[in-house]
Parts: structure tokens; sequence; C-alpha cells
């Protein structure tokens, strides 16, 4: 079996985003998780931005050439992920509906928004959108 790499972008400026990446656990028979920080270009980046997501509104999640965004992404992580400690126990039982997830991820943006705003944070604005820098 090949070691199909599982690539979650993510902003890493933000403590609590990189605080769940970090402690997020997938099964080793789904793959390898790999951590990219979303600041940095790259060509997982140019694929996302070309795709016309705007990684300021969401996490994006990478497996094989395709990628799930926002609430998918919060929901395929918990449906790969491991029930190895009361975090990832959590994670799987608060994402492993898709209509949860649509539910909670924007009340999740917006504390990521609140926080990275009171941090004096600028946004990635990978779009490129005129005037989009500030949350």
């Amino acid at each position: 079996m090949e070691d199909r790499e599982v690539v979650v972008v993510y902003d890493k400026q933000c403590p609590a985003c990189d605080y769940y990446c970090h402690m997020v656990q997938i099964r080793e028979s789904v793959g390898r998780l790999v951590l990219l920080d979303a600041r940095e270009a790259g060509p997982v980046m140019e694929e996302i931005t070309s795709a016309g997501l705007d990684i300021d509104q969401g996490m994006v999640v990478k497996v094989g050439e395709r990628l799930y965004y926002g609430p998918d992404a919060i929901h395929v992580l918990a449906l790969m992920g491991t029930n190895r400690g009361f975090f990832n126990r959590l994670a799987y039982w608060s994402f492993r509906s898709a209509a949860v997830s649509r539910v909670l991820y924007p009340i999740l943006r917006a504390c990521r928004n609140l926080l990275l705003k009171a941090l004096g944070k600028t946004k990635i604005n990978n779009l490129g959108v005129s005037g989009n820098n500030r949350f």
C-alpha cells in the first residue's frame, strides 16, 4: 500500500487552528497527515487559489486530487480520525455529521476571525481581493 498524504492547509498564525491541527490524528490506514501553513506559497496554495477557495473563510483538506473546504474539510478529518484521546473523540462526535459541521463551522470561523483581529493579524487574501487585508 502506498503512503497517501492527507494535506491540511490552515492559518498557522491562528493559535486555535494551529492547536487543532496539531492535535488531530488520522487512522494509519487512511494515510499520513501533512500540515501546511496557508501563509506560505506553494503548489497546494496555488491549487486552492485556482479553485477560487478563500483560505480566510475556511481550511482545506486535500486527499489525492480532491479538495475539501471549510465544513467539508473538518467533516472529512473527523471521519478519518482516530478515537485515541479525548480531543479526537470529541472532534469525531462533533463533526461526524456533515449537517452539524455546516452549522458549527461558521461559528468556529467567526471565533477565529475575532481572535486574529484581537491579535492584530492580517488576512491571507489568497484571492487578491482589493481592500481585503484586515479582519
